[in-house]
């Protein structure tokens, strides 16, 4: 039995994810809990983990591709499985939000005095990242120092690629929400 792997809400406000890159391959199996692929969220970069075991039958979206939240992106199933009629499901939304309906519901939700798990830490932060310092008040004129740097809002993806290429941050104007600097405006 095949098993649809959905674009699934990685943070409350996603409606739509960036499938940045496949971090398992066709014909690999996989277990519960391991790392399908990096999904860039209106937020971050987060991980799209696997919900079942078996091996991994299709990637029917590519890496790169805008995929709307409960859309199918893969097939989990045993090897030889026929998975044509799945992958054609492609894109219609309404087979995956059955399957993440399912999939939410095999999972407890917090009650008041539960505690709330944490997503994963985005894969920038975990690698060491450089931290900035909390800002500091603009210098006074007239003393001969320099005022602050300006805190750019940007997403972990858009300052990878801004390091990787070389670009300043403040001098690119963001389209994101509130004016994040996504990956789109590099």
């Amino acid at each position: 039995m095949t098993t649809k792997v959905v674009m699934e809400a990685l943070s409350p406000t996603m409606e739509e994810g960036r499938l940045v890159e496949w971090k398992k391959q066709e014909g690999e199996t996989v277990a519960v809990g391991d790392v399908l692929a990096e999904v860039e969220t209106d937020k971050a970069v987060m991980e799209l983990v696997a919900r079942a075991a078996g091996t991994l039958l299709k990637h029917v979206i590519e890496a790169g591709a805008t995929v709307p939240v409960s859309d199918l992106v893969a097939v989990i199933g045993e090897p030889g499985e026929d998975v044509s009629g799945t992958a054609e499901q492609a894109g219609s939304g309404a087979a995956g939000q059955r399957v993440s309906k399912e999939a939410q519901a095999t999972q407890p939700s917090p009650g008041k005095n539960q505690p709330v798990a944490m997503p994963p830490t985005p894969p920038a932060a975990a690698a060491g990242e450089e931290r900035r310092p909390a800002e500091k008040p603009p210098a006074r004129e007239g003393n001969g120092a320099k005022a602050a740097p300006t805190r750019v809002k940007a997403s972990p993806l858009a300052r990878r690629i801004a390091a990787e290429r070389g670009v300043d941050l403040v001098g690119v104007t963001g389209s994101g929400p509130e004016g994040r600097v996504v990956a789109r405006d590099l």
